[in-house]
């Protein structure tokens, strides 16, 4: 019987905390269990796990599992804990170096077969784990995230397999190499094309010099949006830290990143009759 630890991380907003997850294969009638408050997301990795690790022709240990996550106190959702789940209990049973999980950092759902899906906000876990000097086995799906760090700090794993042989040694992943970033002018309204309304005009022209907010209030049809559409073409392109922060929300909400809006600033432009609660959160996502 062992003990094994593997790194992974939550997800809170924009931040990404860690979380260890610890395996225990104790003496006694063969069981699965996961605690540290995971939501049914996780509690049902149990299935996945077990079944994806058969079907990837590794032996899962007859025996009873515990699977911390740890702090306990942070609730856990999404299938996001799934490889580290796998790889903890396969080092713990010593189908796999606990040492070489020290130093990585494991994400993906698992699929029945052991094939490894995407998960949401895998941006901001990876910028915590570039600070504390760790690479990330990640998804395929994932690669793109990757990418746009300058320093190469993440493997993409397609399945389960896959990740065993590159943590044994047997087929060692490549890097994911930094992608080319284009930095091109965005197409955006000029300002120069509205006619009339010097007032608003002049307080766009303010506030994009200044930095600061600006609210337009008037009956439909009066230009609001118009002129908000030609704020963005006052402003210069993102800093690469403020690109990586719309990146890093784009990740969490799902949205597929394009590397020609990088340093290009959003806009967004809801709906004048959404609610309160479907523009900050807890209704239908925001169409651009």
């Amino acid at each position: 019987m062992g003990f094994a630890v593997v790194i992974c991380r939550a997800q809170v907003g924009m931040d990404a905390p860690e979380v260890k997850v610890e395996v225990n294969l104790g003496r006694g009638l063969p069981a699965f269990q996961i605690i540290g408050m995971p939501e049914t997301t996780v509690r049902e990795a149990k299935d996945r796990v077990r079944t994806a690790i058969i079907n990837s022709g590794l032996e899962f240990p007859v025996a009873r599992i515990t699977v911390n996550l740890s702090p306990a106190e942070l609730p856990k959702h999404g299938a996001r804990f799934d490889l580290a789940i796998a790889l903890g209990i396969l080092a713990a049973n010593e189908a796999i170096p606990a040492s070489a999980l020290e130093t990585v950092e494991c994400y993906g759902e698992l699929a029945l077969d052991g094939a490894l899906r995407a998960v949401p906000g895998m941006l901001p876990a990876l910028l915590a784990a570039h600070h504390k000097n760790r690479m990330a086995l990640i998804p395929p799906a994932n690669e793109a995230e990757a990418a746009l760090l300058r320093t190469p700090m993440a493997y993409a794993a397609t399945d389960l397999n896959t990740a065993v042989q590159h943590l044994t040694q047997q087929q060692p992943l490549k890097p994911i190499a930094p992608a080319a970033l284009a930095e091109q002018q965005q197409q955006v309204p000029d300002i120069a094309d509205v006619q009339g309304q010097p007032v608003a005009k002049r307080a766009l022209l303010l506030a994009a010099a200044g930095g600061h907010h600006v609210l337009f209030v008037g009956p439909p049809g009066t230009g609001k949006t118009m002129l908000a559409k030609r704020l963005n073409g006052l402003m210069p392109p993102l800093s690469e830290q403020h690109a990586l922060e719309v990146a890093a929300i784009q990740s969490l909400s799902n949205q597929r990143f394009e590397l020609s809006q990088w340093r290009q600033r959003p806009f967004r432009s809801p709906h004048h009759s959404c609610s309160a609660a479907s523009l900050v959160g807890g209704g239908c996502q925001l169409q651009k």
